[in-house]
């Protein structure tokens, strides 16, 4: 196998795991806000939407920060 093919399955490898990285923390902070909201009840689950977003903020953060680190040592 080539060099040039290796970089880029190893390339492949690192975004599929930046993306269940993503849906796992997602996921958790839903799973977080839907606890919340059954512990303190409210008319508009509001810790499960507030949770979510913070979740999905977070892992494009994250998302963001790793595609810098990529990008420099490319």
């Amino acid at each position: 196998m080539r060099q040039e093919d290796k970089k880029s399955i190893n390339q492949y490898l690192r975004f599929s795991g930046i993306a269940l990285q993503m849906g796992a923390l997602i996921g958790a902070a839903a799973y977080l806000g839907v606890w919340l909201d059954e512990k303190y009840p409210n008319d508009f689950s509001g810790f499960t939407v507030g949770c979510s977003l913070l979740g999905v903020f977070v892992s494009m953060y994250l998302v963001i920060k790793q595609v810098q680190q990529i990008s420099k040592k490319n």
